[in-house]
């Protein structure tokens, strides 16, 4: 069997792979400040059990040469090359993975991408993520990088006849994606058009009880995200972008980006392309289990 985690902030969910079928093992808080109470917490898991490896699914980038991983909200495993690290304390063969990636792997095995070569899955949450998989392979890319398409200067700004500033991103550049796709930048965006501080949830419920000024925010978040999705979509030829996140959860919101999309696409089809994820409960286990079941075979 493999073990497998999807290690968040606040919780560590665990499951049992055999032959890529789930058996949950429960979960705990997860230790953000001390690697030692961090390892241990893993470590429980494993005790006892026959395991032919560790895949895990965690909130940050995992650099496929050096091993070394970036993870802002789990501070103590930050800058560590954690899967060395787990499987010396472990003795066991441990896999590191991204979350946005275990989400794409989950969504193109078990998902709305089944049947599809090209899967780009998005993840529209606090922020905005990616993940890539071509032929049911994962594409990670130099610095484990591949399918962050939130990040590069690329927002417009001027837009449905408006100026927006270039919002700082926390990678350290100006109008990333990230700044304005998520929960957080339709906040932001919604605040900077009309003054109101007010929540996505408030913002996307007025907008879908045809409110004017939630409108005007969310036609200019549509107008922001559509063309660099469309020009992602294609230059790697994905055939299905699912989308999950927070955000994924407004059905009408997910249809309206899939709406723009599609008009400004070279490949014209009748079928929606973006749409929400069909992986709802744990993308991140199912998605670890199906890359350790490949590395540990």
């Amino acid at each position: 069997m493999i073990l497998c985690f999807d290690i968040g902030g606040s919780r560590i969910k665990a499951a049992l792979s055999k032959g890529g079928a789930l058996s949950p093992l429960g979960d705990a808080p997860t230790p953000t400040q001390d690697f030692d109470t961090f390892r241990e917490t893993l470590a429980g898991f494993a005790r006892g059990r026959d395991l032919r490896g560790v895949a895990i699914s965690i909130a940050g980038v995992v650099d496929p040469e050096s091993q070394s991983l970036r993870v802002a909200n789990i501070p103590c495993a930050d800058g560590r090359c954690l899967a060395p690290e787990l499987s010396a304390a472990l003795r066991l063969p441990v896999l590191v993975l991204n979350d946005a990636d275990c989400f794409a792997m989950a969504e193109a095995r078990q998902g709305a991408g089944q049947g599809h070569r090209t899967v780009f899955g998005v993840i529209l949450g606090t922020g905005v993520g990616g993940g890539l998989v071509i032929d049911g392979r994962l594409v990670s890319g130099p610095g484990g990088y591949a399918g962050e398409w939130g990040h590069g200067p690329v927002a417009r700004t001027q837009v449905e006849g408006m100026t927006l500033p270039e919002f700082a991103c926390g990678c350290g550049l100006n109008g990333c994606l990230d700044t304005i796709g998520g929960a957080r930048g339709i906040e932001r965006l919604h605040l900077t058009l009309t003054g109101e501080a007010a929540s996505s949830h408030r913002i996307l419920s007025d907008w879908q009880a045809g409110q004017s000024q939630a409108g005007k925010t969310v036609a200019v978040w549509r107008s922001l995200l559509a063309p660099p999705l469309a020009m992602i979509v294609n230059t790697v030829g994905a055939s299905i972008v699912p989308v999950g996140g927070g955000l994924s959860n407004v059905p009408d919101l997910v249809a309206t980006l899939d709406e723009a999309v599609r008009s400004m696409i070279l490949r014209h089809g009748s079928g929606p392309l973006v749409v929400p994820a069909q992986c709802r409960i744990e993308p991140g286990l199912i998605g670890a289990a199906a890359m350790g079941e490949v590395t540990f075979a």
